[in-house]
């Protein structure tokens, strides 16, 4: 490679894919710089050359058609004998596919900005003709002042057939965990299956995790087309509820009830977007992330299900004197004291007292068949409470609901084991290993059992 690509200065490589090279170069007629993607057609494998020229040729002339803010702008496409290049609007910042995992989510008033603004590129490409067809996080950038600039038109349909040619529509195409229903079934698509799309980045961005997920193709795309689709603010409890019907919405398998176009779209999340405050505090999840890592209730829990643990759970702060959990109610909720004291008690007796990194509440959410609680729980002075709704985390990854199943056993053994010494202290001489008595035995038949 020399240190130009046609007219454009080298100044370094971007990236790197399966198909292209990403070269960040300076035009010097327009004097700035561009990004510059280089495909290049190997003899070896004709069939792979000309799919990859048919890409390219989408790409320029769909890309160079489409003028949007919140669009990257293709400038330049030239085709040589043995390479294709594309000059593009370069991005100075990250791909979403970055604010996507359970340790690193934005702000919500971050995420549904950047939602709305991606709905209104999406309404503006289907008037003109083009469906994306593989919008994914790593195919959305964001500029360091959080505007969205959706890239890759490579794999677009254009819907308006110009100049006679075929419809640019490549059977399979997408990335599989984004796909819409209709293009799993290889179905006719309209500018819905972007909707759709979108909606699982957005469900992706809410909480940390995708709608559907599968350890293999087949069951992935089964759960696509049939399964309903996850509630956010179960995944996520400090959603606002009004984000549930959106994505909801978003994600029909239903094209009817599906979004008609991102217009509409955008204005659902507008609605939303004016309750939620933009002066969040974005070091917030930061410390309860460390909060809990002190705790020994998480000691063996890996950085990432600490993080996932924070999303499903909802971080309550309480007063003292707050009755957490009432004896004789039906409720499997439970939850781990953060900071603070709290006193367990049985009609009206005192069993115990907990502080930091206690769990109260286990044996209603373990026991299988009854939920009633057999205590009550209240705070006896300030108190941090996380607390743990079963169907969040039963939504959650299997690797998290292991290991809180693991400590939850673990801690309710090791009660039992020092319930057992409590016991012990109370009863009877016992038997002598040889045989003989190591004291008097009941009197009555009666049996140290009836002490428990």
């Amino acid at each position: 490679m020399t240190d130009k690509i046609g007219k454009y200065e080298i100044i370094r490589p971007l990236g790197k894919g399966a198909t292209a090279t990403v070269y960040l170069c300076r035009d010097p007629d327009a004097d700035r710089e561009v990004a510059v993607k280089v495909i290049t057609l190997g003899k070896d494998n004709a069939a792979m050359s000309r799919r990859l020229m048919k890409l390219f040729q989408t790409e320029s002339s769909i890309g160079r058609r489409l003028d949007h803010p919140n669009i990257v702008k293709i400038y330049d496409a030239v085709v040589e004998p043995e390479r294709a290049y594309l000059a593009m609007e370069y991005i100075e910042g990250t791909a979403l596919d970055q604010f996507v995992t359970i340790s690193k989510l934005m702000p919500l008033h971050r995420v549904v900005g950047i939602i709305f603004k991606c709905c209104l590129a999406f309404d503006y490409a289907y008037r003109e003709g083009v469906i994306h067809r593989d919008i994914k996080p790593a195919n959305i950038m964001l500029t360091k002042d959080d505007e969205p600039k959706i890239a890759d038109f490579g794999l677009s349909l254009n819907l308006s057939r110009e100049e006679g040619r075929d419809s640019t529509f490549i059977m399979g195409v997408g990335s599989p965990a984004y796909m819409s229903p209709e293009q799993i079934k290889q179905y006719p698509l309209n500018q819905k299956t972007d909707l759709y799309s979108l909606g699982v980045v957005l469900f992706q961005m809410l909480t940390g995790r995708l709608p559907f997920r599968a350890n293999n193709p087949a069951t992935l795309v089964y759960r696509i087309i049939n399964l309903d689709t996850p509630s956010v603010c179960a995944l996520n409890p400090n959603l606002p509820p009004a984000l549930d019907p959106i994505i909801k919405k978003a994600l029909e398998k239903d094209l009817y009830n599906r979004y008609k176009n991102g217009a509409e779209f955008a204005k659902d999340l507008s609605a939303v977007r004016y309750q939620i405050l933009d002066d969040e505090d974005p070091q917030q999840d930061t410390r309860h992330f460390e909060a809990l890592r002190k705790l020994p209730f998480f000691v063996d829990f890996e950085e990432i299900e600490v993080w996932e643990a924070l999303r499903i759970c909802v971080w309550r702060e309480l007063s003292e004197k707050v009755m957490l959990m009432k004896e004789g109610e039906d409720d499997r909720t439970f939850g781990v004291i953060v900071s603070g004291f709290v006193e367990v008690s049985i009609e009206g007796r005192v069993v115990c007292r907990l502080g930091p990194g206690e769990v109260v509440g286990e044996m209603a959410y373990l026991h299988p068949k009854s939920a009633r609680r057999r205590a009550s729980v209240v705070t006896l002075e300030p108190t941090t409470f996380l607390e743990i709704n079963p169907s969040a985390l039963a939504l959650s990854s299997e690797e998290v609901q292991e290991r809180f199943q693991k400590v939850l056993i673990g801690r309710v053994l090791d009660r039992l084991a020092q319930a057992d010494v409590g016991i012990a202290q109370h009863g009877a001489r016992a038997v002598s290993a040889d045989g003989g008595a190591a004291g008097s035995a009941p009197k009555g038949g009666s049996s140290t059992l009836e002490l428990l």
